[in-house]
């Protein structure tokens, strides 16, 4: 079809002229065009995932799609520079601000490219849609902190081998009843004073009956939700702690499977606003009682061709090479990765012994103890192995990304797993960072992840986690003025 909103008129603009979408895209972008000029849909978000895999974006009328697809929209830059108080931690005002001369000074511009297979109508917002977008350089260059950009580079590692990997989740998260939303003037800030809250439902009876049903009208708001968004949700559970619950994902392919990720996570919290809740993703609240909150990562590696899972192990065999490879890659750059895996300072208060969280780099089988748990046997088709090192405020994409680059490795090298932890809290192995500042420190000292990502990524997350990091240094915390502030 022509007209403004024909495949052939969007491929005239930057992003046909820069290869940025194909012919394919550009054919579903027009069915795009059309559907959303006769549904009645008033606006559409186009959101790009930040460096800390939150949506960011702007939102347009319906008539400005096509324009979108055919030339992409500008974001200012400094949007990919900031640590998680919001403050842009890169001189952006100097003539480098440590990219290049030029590079992302002046708070210019980059272009948000819409993912025409990523669009969803929200269902908290029907007259309202949001499209998943790529980010790229103004001038339609590839920008090499896109984190997007980083998964698709794995993907393309793994199809290289002739692999795919299948990632099922589990995750954890709260959800409390707001009884302060904090918005008086003062409460504005760099970051904002979090809300009051109380508890939907007392905790420590995991999986009882009647804890789901006093959380059962919020469960099936946030399920109906991501169903209607089409995430493949497999089940909802009540975890342990007060308030705390588990939504598991049937596995799927990584980049699908982080895209729903961070759909799920911002889909969850805009429901629950919009309902006089709090749903959060940080790892352990300050609240009374509150239980760390984890995400469990299951694993495995198919044939692109054939789709055979390369976990199952064969007859005599305790681990299938391709598994025994994988595990021992994810062990050997377990610490160097934590910075991937568990970004924020609150991350790692879950890395204590007994608490059903790894605190030390080792594998076991059907251990939910140890760091990576292994659930293979011989005929066994859901064969796969489970990482329960991340938390789950971390981006999707860097962390399936870590994974597969580590994982890949440790094949590639022909490494063996040694032998398994039957008691993970008491064997002797490596400890996990204790904190963030041991966290970047390994991943910037990583020879591994400055060859896969470049130093430019590198010396960029670091940066801005060291400045969370430094900012967390320089705050006198309640323990230090409770210690000292009388006895000295």
């Amino acid at each position: 079809m022509g007209g403004q909103g024909g495949a052939a008129a969007l491929k005239s603009g930057l992003v046909g002229r820069t290869g940025l979408l194909d012919d394919e895209q550009f054919e579903r972008a027009a069915e795009l065009v059309r559907a959303v000029g006769t549904d009645g849909l008033e606006t559409v978000r186009l959101c790009f995932v930040d460096q800390h895999g939150i949506l960011r974006g702007k939102a347009i009328v319906a008539s400005a799609l096509a324009s979108a697809f055919r030339n992409g929209v500008s974001m200012t830059s400094t949007l990919i520079l900031k640590d998680t108080s919001n403050r842009t931690v890169f001189d952006v005002w100097g003539t480098d601000a440590g990219f290049g001369l030029g590079v992302l000074t002046g708070a210019a511009d980059i272009l948000m490219v819409p993912d025409p297979d990523r669009f969803h109508v929200l269902p908290w917002s029907p007259h309202s849609a949001l499209l998943l977008c790529d980010i790229h350089m103004a001038d339609g260059s590839p920008l090499p902190v896109s984190t997007r950009a980083i998964l698709r580079n794995a993907v393309a590692r793994l199809d290289a081998a002739g692999l795919d990997a299948l990632f099922g989740l589990e995750l954890e998260f709260h959800v409390y009843q707001v009884s302060d939303p904090k918005l008086d003037h003062a409460d504005g800030g760099m970051p904002a004073s979090p809300p009051e809250t109380t508890l939907l439902a007392h905790g420590y009876q995991y999986l009882t009956e009647s804890r789901y049903d006093a959380l059962e009208p919020v469960m099936d708001e946030i399920r109906r939700t991501a169903q209607a968004l089409g995430l493949p949700v497999r089940s909802m559970e009540v975890e342990f702690g007060p308030s705390q619950f588990e939504f598991t994902f049937d596995p799927a392919g990584p980049l699908a499977q982080a895209d729903s990720t961070v759909l799920f996570r911002h889909a969850t919290r805009e429901i629950c606003r919009r309902n006089d809740l709090h749903a959060t993703f940080m790892t352990r609240p300050k609240v009374d009682n509150a239980v760390g909150s984890g995400w469990h990562i299951h694993q495995s590696l198919v044939g692109i061709d054939d789709r055979v899972n390369r976990f199952v192990p064969g007859a005599g065999e305790a681990l299938s090479p391709q598994a025994g490879g994988w595990i021992a890659g994810l062990l050997d750059h377990a610490i160097e990765s934590c910075l991937l895996t568990t970004p924020t300072v609150n991350g790692y208060r879950r890395y204590q012994p007994h608490m059903l969280a790894p605190d030390r780099v080792q594998w076991a089988r059907d251990n939910k103890g140890a760091m990576i748990r292994a659930l293979m046997r011989q005929g066994d088709p859901a064969s796969r192995i489970e990482n329960r090192t991340p938390e789950s405020a971390a981006n999707p994409y860097l962390v399936f990304a870590s994974q597969i680059f580590a994982g890949l490795d440790g094949i590639a090298r022909g490494l063996e797993a040694p032998p398994p932890a039957d008691t993970p809290y008491a064997a002797a192995a490596p400890a996990l960072p204790r904190n963030l500042g041991d966290a970047i420190a390994a991943f910037s000292a990583s020879a591994f992840w400055r060859s896969e990502l470049g130093d430019g990524f590198v010396d960029y997350f670091t940066h801005i986690k060291q400045a969370e990091w430094n900012r967390y240094l320089s705050t006198v915390s309640e323990w230090e003025h409770r210690e000292y502030f009388s006895l000295f």
